[in-house]
């Protein structure tokens, strides 16, 4: 399985980052789903360049221009809620993408929130099958959610190739995917990946629960 780590490069994406992370930053929901679309819209753009190409011919008022155009018949996957802004910034460049979506929510199983539980229960997804899969969450923490997201997807069919996006990831979650997912053709892209768990299962340094900062506080 390829990782890409966009911190190890310089642009501006690193800039999107350091916001979403800061506490006084994190106080203006709508600046930080922005930038979560933003960090969305740049992965989509490198993802695009592993992508098949074909060439089409385009007529135009003066002739026919020849250019090379993606090929691949992709569908964009996501996690509800803290997945939304981030998938978003993917549509904007895949706009004629099919679209998937999932229900997955952790539960602690213990008064000392230590121990978690996933649950899914919804899905909503085309047929999956020999295509481009892309599934878009913005944080890889334990990567149980990811294991259900993507077993939900399985249901609908094989995909030809499987890009899982992420803004933040920690080694736990990454070590989870590689176990889980095929290795010759599975991407990992993430935009950084963070030190470690801690014991309720958050990344840190990380930037605390995505949902929250996009949405508000849950109940």
């Amino acid at each position: 399985m390829e990782i890409i780590n966009f911190n190890n490069s310089h642009s501006v994406l690193n800039q999107y980052m350091a916001e979403i992370r800061d506490i006084q930053y994190q106080q203006n929901r709508l600046l930080f789903r922005h930038n979560m679309e933003r960090i969305g819209e740049i992965m989509a753009y490198e993802i695009s360049k592993t992508l098949p190409y074909c060439k089409k011919e385009i007529p135009t008022v003066l002739g026919t221009a020849t250019t090379d155009v993606p090929c691949a018949d992709i569908v964009l996957g996501t996690i509800f809620r803290a997945g939304l802004p981030f998938h978003q910034g993917f549509m904007h460049v895949y706009d004629k993408a099919g679209a998937a979506f999932v229900s997955a929510y952790r539960e602690y199983t213990d008064n000392s929130h230590t121990s978690i539980a996933v649950h899914v229960e919804y899905l909503a997804a085309p047929s999956m099958e020999k295509k481009t899969l892309i599934i878009a969450d913005p944080m890889l923490a334990t990567g149980e959610s990811m294991e259900l997201a993507y077993n939900a997807f399985l249901s609908k069919g094989t995909p030809r190739h499987i890009h899982v996006a992420c803004v933040i990831a920690s080694p736990e979650g990454i070590e989870h995917v590689k176990n889980l997912f095929p290795q010759d053709n599975t991407t990992l892209w993430c935009a950084a990946i963070d030190d470690s768990l801690n014991e309720h299962k958050y990344i840190v340094p990380g930037l605390g629960d995505a949902g929250d900062h996009c949405y508000g506080e849950k109940i």
